[in-house]
């Protein structure tokens, strides 16, 4: 199996269906991997985990929903329900069990395709979120210097710590958790959190400026939090 491919592991007792939907996703570039029981499925998890887990509800020994509970508790791999057709009440039980779809048997193969191309596109999503603040968590680059966002602390690019007071460090924090976003003074003092700004405010200003004084090679022509005439301010 090639592990660049996107994997999708089918866990369905009926063999025609593993065939089936195995074969087609196949064609279409996926690697796939096929398993007959839930016990089976949750054996294989323990060695590798796919990108994407295709699950039939109604299944001998431990059915889908079970196996769903089971899986939830230790992994947050998308999974598509199978279930019938007039299975209502077992696709609100999956959808509140932490299943991330479903689609009823018989099987539409494009439906079935469009589904798994959505959550899979959905998790990469969330991976990426969860991947930014992990870096919300560590030190955030600003031009040459580097932010410390546990610690508080700015430090230059020979390592020294650059004083920040504690509006210069809540600023700076704001602009790394929207990088790209134009912010308007509003919604900086607001994020900020300072309580005492008024509107109008143009103390924002004289901030950025002494902001750009520490982290800019050339404050007058700042490339690190630039202004957007007329809009307000980004970091990018």
């Amino acid at each position: 199996m090639n592990s660049k491919l996107t994997q999708i592991l089918i866990c369905d007792d009926e063999l025609h269906v593993r065939e089936m939907v195995g074969e087609y996703l196949e064609e279409r570039g996926y690697g796939v991997s096929c398993v007959a029981s839930a016990e089976e499925m949750l054996g294989q998890l323990n060695n590798a985990e796919p990108d994407l887990i295709i699950l039939d509800v109604n299944m001998p020994g431990i059915d889908g929903l079970s196996a769903l509970r089971e899986l939830r508790s230790k992994s947050d791999v998308p999974v598509l329900m199978l279930t019938a057709a007039t299975g209502v009440v077992d696709r609100i039980l999956g959808l509140e069990m932490g299943a991330d779809d479903y689609i009823g048997k018989p099987v539409d193969m494009r439906e079935l395709e469009a589904r798994v191309k959505t959550n899979i596109r959905r998790q990469k999503v969330v991976h990426r979120q969860e991947e930014e603040v992990q870096i919300l968590r560590g030190t955030i680059p600003f031009g040459s210097c580097r932010l410390d966002v546990d610690a508080a602390k700015l430090y230059g690019e020979a390592g020294g710590e650059i004083a920040l007071t504690a509006m210069e460090f809540s600023l700076l924090k704001v602009f790394a958790e929207n990088r790209g976003r134009i912010l308007n003074r509003d919604q900086l003092l607001e994020q900020a959190h300072d309580k005492g700004w008024e509107p109008f405010d143009r103390s924002i200003d004289l901030r950025i400026s002494r902001i750009r004084r520490k982290i800019e090679s050339n404050p007058s022509k700042p490339k690190t939090i630039r202004t957007v005439r007329g809009l307000g301010y980004i970091f990018d």
